[in-house]
């Protein structure tokens, strides 16, 4: 009996250490900077830093990879971002902590000027996983942002 319930005590630890170890580190935090992915090419395009700024997560474009975009403007964007440098536009804006999450916020699409729901997670220290959406959480599209290690 002494040896099942030894077995079974080593089986929880295990099975607790092989779900500490898919969280996220507890030191992580979301915010640095990242580069962002092309969904078209799969390329690094940019970074972000995301700050926090009163209580809320912001991100702007710090950089832009393709020489022939650091240049480019908002034209598409509407109100205080129509027409504004891409460099240096905050296209993330009020996300709040959520659990580990961060959530109730928009991130901003410079290339059509569209504004979606967002939300972001931590898959691991190193990695950001980004969702844009309309309305629902099921209708929009992910990525998943590597951390600019410098």
């Amino acid at each position: 009996m002494k040896n099942i319930r030894v077995s079974l005590f080593a089986l929880a630890l295990a099975a607790m250490g092989s779900v500490q170890a898919n969280q996220p580190e507890a030191t992580a935090t979301v915010t640095g900077q990242w580069t962002t992915m092309d969904d078209e090419t799969g390329q690094p395009k940019s970074v972000v830093e995301i700050y926090q700024e009163n209580g809320k997560l912001y991100g702007k474009v710090v950089e832009i990879f393709d020489p022939a975009k650091k240049a480019a403007l908002c034209t598409e964007c509407k109100g205080a971002d129509k027409d504004q440098p891409v460099l240096g536009l905050v296209i993330i804006k009020g996300l709040s902590k959520d659990g580990d999450d961060y959530s109730d916020g928009d991130i901003l699409d410079p290339k059509n000027g569209k504004l979606y729901s967002c939300t972001l997670s931590l898959a691991n220290a190193d990695q950001l996983n980004v969702r844009g959406y309309l309305g629902f959480s099921l209708l929009g599209r992910s990525q998943t942002w590597q951390r600019v290690n410098r």
